[in-house]
């Protein structure tokens, strides 16, 4: 998300967002947002980001996704009005997918961890029993 705020920022500072929105209004036919909240957004880069929604709203496909919820958008964008507007467009026509569950990302540490203790639990009794063994004096 970022690095699609900072493009229109680059535009708009250039002089050429107009163009920019256009392009990328219809192209192209599948934009994906990813982590809308992840980090922080000025409220220009908020605007600007809602401007290119609302051109797109009805033309092209979008896929937004967010670890926040709807209800603190209006913190995310700096705006309760302008995240509610957002989101009626978002909603309309939409597919919602709400995933829950830990990122794979920590399910693979996770996993590793546990499997680290398991293997280090199977080898405890073995130093321990070698330290336990007479030492033949």
């Amino acid at each position: 998300m970022i690095d699609l705020i900072t493009s229109l920022e680059e535009a708009q500072a250039a002089g050429h967002l107009a163009r920019r929105l256009a392009v990328l209004t219809r192209h192209p036919s599948l934009l994906v947002v990813d982590e809308i909240g992840y980090l922080p957004i000025n409220h220009a880069g908020a605007v600007l980001f809602f401007q290119l929604m609302n051109r797109r709203y009805e033309l092209a496909s979008t896929v937004l996704t967010s670890n926040k919820g709807f209800e603190e958008w209006g913190e995310v964008l700096g705006d309760e009005v302008m995240a509610a507007a957002l989101i009626d467009r978002v909603l309309h026509h939409c597919h919602l997918v709400n995933i829950r569950g830990n990122s794979y990302r920590m399910r693979a540490h996770t996993d590793l961890y546990r499997s680290l203790q398991a293997e280090g639990d199977r080898d405890e009794p073995v130093r321990r029993s070698r330290r336990s063994k007479p030492t033949g004096h």
